[in-house]
């Protein structure tokens, strides 16, 4: 697979929000705004293209029996790169992220990337496969919050748009509003995927 077909593949084919349903937890959890989506979805794409393109270089060299350990610990230092770096420069989202943003080790976007694809196609293909896979899952994490904080909040990437005429429902969130809201942006691109097809 060529990296410009791998990266549709993950935007919009194989979004792993919205058509595979992968990595629930942070997309129900930290999503309480867009920047939180945003930032959340932008670190994993990190990791995704990371950890994508030196599996795919290793791939070789890792015994078949520790193979899984052995992702594990290629994302595990992506992770730590990224949370340190998260923590000395934008340490409002390393704070909003919290215990979330350790929990990309194990995220199952990752994890399934690496074994079902990176373990099979060289780096440029495995970095096409990241960079799609992590903006459809920055997109759908960036959509859920945005409408999340318009609806809750009444605002957009922290700044205010009805000022004092709107009453939030604050119900946007909160739990049930995530579960709320992906239900119906599932609902939604799923029937635009099979008008198309």
């Amino acid at each position: 697979m060529g990296f410009f077909k791998a990266l549709k593949n993950g935007i919009i084919d194989e979004n792993p929000t919205f058509v595979q349903v992968l990595g629930m937890c942070p997309t129900l959890a930290v999503t309480t705004s867009a920047m939180n989506g945003l930032g959340m979805g932008l670190a994993a794409t990190a990791v995704l293209v990371g950890s994508n393109v030196v599996i795919s270089i290793l791939r070789n060299f890792i015994p078949n029996k520790i193979r899984i350990p052995g992702y594990i610990v290629v994302i595990a230092a992506f992770v730590t790169i990224i949370s340190m770096l998260l923590e000395a420069f934008v340490t409002p989202l390393y704070d909003a992220l919290g215990l979330f943003l350790p929990l990309i080790v194990v995220n199952c976007i990752i994890l399934a990337r690496a074994e079902s694809f990176a373990n099979k196609n060289g780096p440029v293909a495995s970095a096409g496969d990241g960079i799609g896979m992590g903006l459809g899952f920055t997109m759908a994490l960036t959509i859920l919050g945005s409408i999340r904080e318009i609806l809750g909040a009444g605002s957009i990437f922290g700044y205010s748009l009805f000022g004092g005429l709107y009453t939030p429902a604050i119900i946007m969130i909160l739990p049930p509003g995530a579960f709320l809201t992906l239900g119906l942006l599932l609902a939604g691109f799923n029937k635009l995927k099979s008008a198309k097809q």
